[in-house]
């Protein structure tokens, strides 16, 4: 198969090069030139334009987005859209909003795959985890680049109609945040209460058996090891997108129960007012370094 990848960030990238080494051609671009040519380098053929990389494509074309969501991605669609028909197929793999999602669904003329997307940076050598919307036969053309982007046939699914894909993210992510903010507040405890304990060592135990063993533990064994059992110069700033106020407002619309999510949320707005700083949120800011590669705030 032959993909258009437009948008050669970190995620960009690495779609690029897992495509690249499952044996299928590659067109690239970016708005960023040293980007594209990177991406040269690598194996993909390089455009300048999206217009050029349409051109380079075939008939039925198949185009990867890895832009910001918002704007972003509705400037690309702009550019995109004269150039596509019903025969064509574009994934919107950003962390775009379920319902934007199904707007630009129906005002694309290209058949429009909202996808999930986890695994982070750190994910790269493994794969993502691909939660896909849209129509079905769509899907099953994408199959094979799926295939090579995720961790294998096991690591995607369609999850329904245009939307549900960016919804189940959606909901990834507000678990995330409950998941998280648990470690934090566990770890907290241990650094705070009567023993003088090893967190590294804590967390290595832990990963080796134990019921709340998971890649997550595995990153907080990963931050003690790097930061030391004190997380070190780490600051009480936990970033984040909008993925969790998402999931909040949504289970507000739902009328479902939410503590653990809503409490976490809450948790990562006062880290960016107050100044105490709590071991927990530290912990949080640590971990989004482990699996997204973002900045880790620091207090020096």
């Amino acid at each position: 198969m032959q993909l258009g990848v437009i948008g050669l960030g970190r995620m960009g990238r690495i779609v690029v090069d897992r495509t690249l080494a499952a044996g299928h051609d590659v067109v690239a671009f970016d708005l960023d030139e040293s980007a594209v040519e990177a991406a040269a380098d690598a194996g993909a053929t390089p455009a300048d334009s999206v217009a050029d990389l349409v051109d380079r494509l075939p008939d039925e074309k198949r185009i990867w987005l890895m832009v910001p969501a918002g704007d972003p991605v509705d400037a690309t669609l702009a550019d995109l859209d004269p150039h596509l028909d019903g025969d064509d197929v574009v994934v919107d793999a950003g962390n775009s909003h379920f319902e934007r999602s199904v707007e630009r669904a129906e005002a694309t003329d290209a058949a429009y795959l909202d996808c999930g997307t986890s695994g982070g940076p750190a994910g790269a050598e493994l794969g993502f985890s691909l939660m896909v919307g849209g129509p079905a036969w769509a899907y099953e053309a994408m199959t094979p680049v799926f295939d090579a982007v995720a961790t294998g046939p096991d690591g995607h699914d369609r999850m329904g109609p245009s939307g549900s894909g960016h919804y189940v993210k959606m909901v990834h992510n507000g678990v995330e945040y409950a998941l998280m903010q648990a470690y934090g507040e566990g770890f907290e405890l241990l650094h705070e209460g009567r023993y003088d304990l090893d967190m590294e060592t804590v967390a290595r135990t832990w990963n080796n058996g134990a019921v709340v063993r998971s890649w997550l533990l595995e990153l907080c064994e990963e931050a003690f090891r790097e930061e030391g059992s004190d997380l070190g110069t780490v600051a009480d700033h936990v970033a984040g997108g909008s993925t969790g106020t998402w999931t909040v407002q949504e289970a507000l619309e739902q009328e479902v129960s939410v503590p653990l999510i809503y409490e976490a949320l809450g948790e990562r707005f006062d880290s960016r007012v107050e100044d105490p700083g709590k071991f927990s949120r530290r912990l949080a800011n640590r971990l989004r370094y482990g699996f997204g590669r973002h900045e880790v705030r620091r207090t020096e």
